[in-house]
């Protein structure tokens, strides 16, 4: 059993057809995408909760499906549904939701078999203006489990998976040291984590490696950087739990991030699927 490609062109192309685009200031369309994701959940075994909170007058959805013993530590695994402005948003970040659906339905069959409470969470407002602020829905869950003080085995982010190319030379870096350290051809995902994680960003890529039907790279990063923290998973990395990314590099090497050509017709979801395989395969060993 593994990822279904159908399965996930079927979801980006749900999302990046939504119009107007699902950004923060655009409710009713990013509610859509809200209810989507809820209905995917609901037709699988475990629990389906809503999240709710407020940000500038407007209501927005953390959308989840917990797997498991209620008792038992915790695995989050989340993506961001909502857009860059007025854009498709098919790798940036309709390709991550779709893992996150895909990944939830290879999981929902193995019910009290799972090691780990597994809470798959769909978010709102990554994208600026909330990017960094309380107001991302990643920053309302982290902090939701802080104060409940729930035990975090792990957070793993999907954020932009469906972006590979296989031309010399796509794969561009921020610096001349690390471009010595990695292949400069694009056709790989990264487990991104920051500095101090080392020995879990391993055990991810590791674990993800034995499953995937790709190259499976792996980079500790300075928080401080920037490039470690460019997405939900930081907003657990302040409550001291283990949180990483996986992710295609970005504007690393996708032409069309945060761009009106971030369409569906760019992915690549053979790739995409093996990513997914990948992260089922982590969530069972860890």
């Amino acid at each position: 059993m593994g990822a279904d490609q159908n399965r996930l062109y079927a979801d980006v192309k749900f999302l990046t057809s939504l119009q107007p685009p699902r950004h923060y200031r655009n409710l009713a369309s990013l509610n859509q995408a809200a209810d989507y994701i809820k209905a995917e959940f609901e037709k699988l075994e475990g629990q389906v909760t809503e999240q709710t909170f407020r940000a500038d007058g407007r209501q927005y959805r953390n959308i989840i499906l917990s797997l498991g013993s209620p008792t038992a530590p915790r695995i989050v695994v989340g993506a961001h549904y909502d857009v860059f402005d007025d854009t498709p948003g098919a790798d940036d970040n309709a390709s991550a939701v779709a893992g996150l659906l895909e990944t939830a339905r290879l999981l929902h069959h193995l019910g009290s078999n799972l090691k780990y409470r597994i809470d798959l969470v769909a978010y709102p407002n990554e994208e600026p203006p909330y990017f960094a602020t309380e107001y991302m829905g990643s920053a309302v869950h982290a902090k939701s489990l802080y104060e409940a003080g729930v035990e975090v085995r792990a957070m793993l982010c999907y954020e932009m998976i469906g972006y590979f190319s296989d031309e010399s030379g796509s794969q561009r870096f921020p610096n001349e040291q690390l471009a010595a350290r990695y292949p400069n051809t694009g056709n790989f995902i990264t487990v991104v984590g920051r500095t101090g994680q080392e020995e879990f960003t391993q055990q991810v890529q590791q674990l993800m490696q034995t499953k995937a039907a790709l190259d499976v790279q792996r980079i500790n990063l300075p928080a401080d950087m920037g490039l470690a923290g460019l997405s939900d998973h930081r907003n657990y990395w302040k409550y001291g739990y283990q949180a990483l990314m996986i992710n295609d590099t970005a504007f690393l090497r996708n032409p069309n991030y945060h761009q009106a050509s971030d369409t569906i017709d760019t992915l690549d979801f053979k790739r995409m699927a093996e990513v997914v395989n990948g992260v089922y395969a982590a969530l069972l060993g860890l």
